[in-house]
């Protein structure tokens, strides 16, 4: 970028979120007039529920619009607390949780807290783009670790081992998964765990923002039943954002070892302060209804749409994915495309064409999978309605049908290869 100021090195090391880059775009072409479905950010698409409005109106009407204490209200920390102890068995005191700003804000302050120049953060790809992108800002190295579509989107153990260094200061894990959909199961966990235990100096992060959004046919297990000896050295992420469609909020919290969470309310408190106090009381009332009936409701919809997406998708020839495990995405495989010409002639070299062209020839945004680390796939959510589902898929076959193979003779060996 050029400015008329320097800018610092910290700030050039990293790039504006490429989902809100796609969504941006998608946004400017409606607003011209184009017909767009834009399938580019992870956000449901219900109403936060009622209750927990009028849980916010009633806050209002208390007064409590002052500042809240930079680590969380007690009144939230005692709600994830018990959260924790109903849903998990998993026993967190207030000094252990911290309620941030969204859930990256609670990544961002653990990479802040514990980073030093060069220490490394093992990365899984897929990834969320945040991810390497926090690391670089905190002066770390990701080392990103591909994991494609043969191994289901997960970090096996011996990928794993291969990765550790004696700089590896954290492993990210991310289950279900964003962008991948994939959901880790108790063996694959135990498998992971084992690695970690001969390497006492890695911490791991936990993204659980997805964590009741799943399809499988029970919960998943929980990282800290398969491995309860590492709690001390994980952080756990999680927010109201997908469970309770609460984006807009902004309300994600951290439990973790309370070192570790004190260092990162140290950061909070020069960042940030504490939280909006209205939003907290909200995410408090819906965390404390014994009513969930909507956690449950919304995953039931997340799965049909996921089914409704998937089935869709397989019957493009050219585009691959597997059934989707939980979140709200579809991580599409589009290798089978790269080398067939556009009907202009233009030829699609790369994930990030063929979501070019998805745009513009049918109006239906999508995010290239090189934005999460690894291609040839793209990504789109599937937190839309059914009907706009059906429509997108049908817009994405028609796109897929215009493309045409060169002849044999100007396809590149390279390309061949990937098309086969």
């Amino acid at each position: 970028m050029t400015t008329p100021f320097p800018l610092s090195q910290r700030v050039q090391r990293v790039k504006l979120s490429p989902n809100a880059a796609a969504s941006a775009r998608a946004a400017a072409l409606a607003a011209q007039g184009r017909d767009v479905i834009s399938l580019t950010t992870g956000e449901p698409d219900f109403d936060t529920p009622e209750p927990i409005k009028q849980a916010a109106i009633a806050a209002l009407k208390r007064g409590e619009t002052k500042y809240t204490p930079t680590q969380g209200t007690a009144a939230l920390r005692t709600a994830i607390s018990a959260k924790y102890a109903r849903e998990h068995a998993l026993d967190y005191s207030l000094s252990q949780l911290v309620v941030s700003n969204g859930g990256k804000q609670v990544i961002y302050n653990a990479l802040a807290a514990t980073l030093n120049a060069g220490d490394e953060v093992i990365i899984p790809a897929p990834y969320w783009p945040s991810f390497p992108d926090m690391v670089l800002v905190n002066d770390g190295t990701p080392v990103i670790v591909p994991c494609d579509i043969t191994v289901g989107f997960k970090l096996t153990p011996q990928a794993l081992e291969a990765a550790i260094t004696p700089r590896t200061r954290w492993l990210v894990l991310n289950t279900p998964g964003n962008p991948s959909a994939a959901v880790y199961d108790a063996a694959e966990l135990a498998a992971l765990a084992a690695v970690l235990r001969r390497y006492p100096h890695v911490l791991v992060l936990l993204d659980e923002l997805y964590e009741h959004i799943w399809f499988t046919p029970a919960a998943p297990t929980h990282w800290l039943h398969v491995a309860p000896d590492l709690k001390e050295r994980t952080l756990l992420v999680n927010g109201a954002s997908k469970t309770y469609a609460m984006t807009g909020w902004r309300i994600g919290w951290g439990a973790g070892p309370a070192a570790l969470v004190q260092a990162m309310v140290v950061i909070q408190s020069q960042a940030s302060s504490g939280p909006n106090s209205i939003a907290q009381a909200a995410v408090t009332a819906a965390l404390e209804s014994p009513d969930q009936s909507f956690v449950d409701e919304a995953r039931i919809a997340y799965a049909r749409r996921a089914r409704l997406v998937e089935q869709a998708i397989r019957s493009v020839p050219g585009l691959s994915m597997l059934p989707p495990g939980g979140s709200f995405f579809a991580f599409i495989h589009c290798g089978a495309l790269i080398g067939q010409l556009r009907p202009d002639g233009r030829v699609i070299h790369s994930d990030a064409d063929l979501t070019e062209w998805l745009l513009e020839a049918e109006g239906v945004a999508a995010v290239d999978g090189a934005s999460y680390g690894l291609s040839p796939y793209f990504r789109i959510s599937t937190a839309a309605s059914d009907a706009a589902l059906q429509d997108a898929t049908t817009r994405i076959a028609r796109a897929v049908a215009a493309l045409r193979r060169p002849p044999k003779a100007c396809v590149p060996a390279e390309q061949a290869e990937a098309a086969g």
